[in-house]
């Protein structure tokens, strides 16, 4: 238990601590309606003692005017609390989120090939709307209904002692049973809260995937598998709204037992004429007020356990760390980069149990400023040996060194602004061609984009389309081909200036028309730099200065272009001679 109140504490301590003078302005509001709230039974039980003992009509209608002004301030002090509670409930869930959705995009990649994005958008949005309630109405009502009982108590306990006795009795049996009850639906709560996210997974999933489910007959399938997941969805359901349930019940039967302490005490002390009708009226109505507060903390409690199994996922979430460090502060060099592979074996964490190494024991080294040919079988490790360079992954073994700097010692944010990745799948976003190509960076002016677009001889497509720079693109890339979208990749390579470029095949899937226009690009993108190509045709290696051929995750040949193809012995003459690296089954990504 006081593990939980330190998180609680912690999350509240951490959104809401930038946010002082609204939790200020809150608190004010809050205290002034529970004020108010406590004064204007004591005006009206004045004026039913006034009417009785024949007092004026003048001094009885200044009594209900006042009244009626305290319950217009009384509304008016809880409608500005509950607009500064819900003020601090967004800024500080919408925090939460940035923190969230920035931690899940610094995880590395093993991370996320274990999540599907259904299930994080569901951790990063449908549980930080749960807690947005949190956040909100447990302050406005859960904290403010604490302090009205603690204050109808004390004017009761003021007004006769016995009353003030009887009520906070049952008002602690009350809060105690409704405490020990809250825990019920606890866990029900926290498993509902994953197959939630289980759900919208598969949801995000296969929706993704409607083409080929279509193409290859498989809805009937998907259509059982959805039906299994609600039905495993329902039970969970129930029993989390069991515990609510348990609660409401509870709390009807408190209520009932609340107004019979009430009238009991009220009608004994008035028949003893120990106190007058109005203060049996008073008794009787701060009795019906303490009834609110329970019954706003009953619902709050309900609501409660679905934030506690929130939390405890948020936590959980960040209580993930990346299996990268961040690296140190050395910088790479300007300009093309040299690359050097010395001893590197690599597993991926889900193949560790297994024992498969997707490299092993591989070394090269590709100087700075040529270009690689990148040959293997499908799992070979090609797109391995580029993860690593962008450091997705870390090493398991051996030393990379770019620029003749150990990678693990450059800080990992640097590396994209060194290294450019163009592969055959680019991920467009439905926005403007221009903040596809500069990632939303303002710092990159259109004139920067034009030099790029023109260097690679692409502004003749940018004035095809309608809008040029300010074209929108839908969804599913906006209706581009291939070929298209390859373009744009080359444009935002082109425009980070990196010193090392890595084709994973970025040519593979393109018309002959096509692979023509991109190729020109890929020749001025490698002007100057350094170029690592994973290929899938022989002719996109003819421009390579050395030629690496993978297999399993060993270097089974390693060499200068030229010299490899002159030899008649060697593996790339071979495959010359072929005429095709399809044949030897040379084609496709890797695992």
């Amino acid at each position: 238990m006081n593990i939980r109140v330190r998180q609680y504490w912690k999350l509240f301590a951490t959104y809401l601590h930038f946010q002082r003078s609204r939790v200020f302005w809150l608190a004010v509001t809050l205290l002034g309606s529970i004020a108010l709230q406590l004064i204007n039974p004591q005006v009206l039980a004045n004026f039913i003692d006034a009417a009785v003992a024949g007092e004026s009509t003048q001094t009885l209608l200044q009594t209900a005017l006042l009244f009626l002004a305290i319950a217009l301030l009384t509304q008016g002090t809880t409608l500005a609390a509950t607009y500064f509670s819900e003020l601090v409930a967004w800024t500080a869930t919408n925090a939460l989120r940035l923190d969230l959705a920035d931690h899940c995009l610094r995880l590395d990649l093993s991370f996320h090939k274990n999540s599907t994005s259904g299930e994080l958008v569901e951790r990063v949005d449908g549980d930080v709307n749960t807690l947005s309630r949190f956040f909100s109405e447990f302050i406005l009502y859960v904290i403010s209904n604490l302090i009205l009982l603690l204050g109808i108590l004390i004017v009761l306990w003021f007004t006769d002692w016995r009353a003030g006795f009887g009520l906070t009795a049952f008002t602690l049996l009350a809060i105690a049973l409704l405490l020990r009850l809250q825990s019920i639906a606890l866990t029900s709560w926290i498993e509902y809260r994953q197959i939630n996210a289980n759900f919208f997974g598969f949801l995000s999933e296969h929706l993704a995937a409607t083409e080929d489910l279509r193409a290859n007959g498989a809805i009937e399938y998907v259509m059982r598998r959805f039906y299994h997941l609600l039905q495993r969805w329902l039970p969970l359901f129930h029993r989390a709204r069991w515990g609510g349930t348990l609660l409401w019940s509870a709390t009807v039967g408190l209520f009932a037992i609340g107004n019979a302490i009430a009238l009991s005490i009220g009608a004994y002390l008035w028949s003893r004429q120990e106190i007058s009708i109005g203060t049996v009226y008073l008794i009787f109505s701060y009795t019906s007020l303490l009834q609110d507060p329970i019954e706003q903390i009953r619902a709050q409690l309900e609501d409660f356990q679905q934030a506690e199994a929130s939390i405890h996922r948020i936590q959980e979430l960040f209580n993930v760390r990346s299996r990268l460090t961040a690296g140190g502060d050395r910088t790479l060099p300007a300009g093309a980069l040299s690359v050097t592979f010395d001893r590197i074996s690599f597993r991926y964490p889900e193949a560790i149990e297994s024992n498969f190494y997707s490299l092993r024991d591989l070394s090269f080294e590709l100087p700075a400023g040529q270009v690689l040919g990148l040959l293997g079988r499908t799992g070979s490790g090609k797109t391995t040996i580029a993860r690593l360079l962008l450091r997705l992954y870390d090493v398991e073994s051996g030393h990379l060194r770019l620029g003749g700097v150990d990678i693990d010692q450059v800080a990992i944010a640097q590396l994209p602004q060194q290294i450019g990745l163009v592969t055959q799948d680019v991920q467009l976003f439905q926005t403007t061609i221009r903040n596809n190509l500069t990632f939303f960076n303002p710092q990159i002016h259109d004139a920067e984009i034009l030099r790029a677009l023109a260097w690679l001889e692409l502004l003749p497509w940018l004035e095809s389309l309608p809008q040029g720079l300010d074209t929108p693109l839908g969804a599913d890339n906006g209706g581009l081909s291939a070929g298209q979208a390859q373009l744009l990749a080359f444009v935002r390579v082109f425009l980070k200036n990196p010193g090392l470029v890595i084709l994973d095949e970025a040519s593979s899937r393109l018309d002959p028309l096509t692979e023509k226009l991109v190729e020109g690009a890929i020749d001025r993108l490698l002007h100057n730099r350094t170029g690592i190509i994973i290929a899938h045709r022989l002719s996109t290696v003819q421009r390579a200065d050395r030629i690496l051929i993978l297999e399993a995750g060993q270097r089974v040949e390693f060499g200068d272009r030229i010299t490899l193809a002159k030899h008649p012995q060697s593996r790339f003459a071979q495959l010359l001679k072929a005429g095709s690296i399809d044949p030897l089954g040379l084609t496709g990504g890797d695992i």
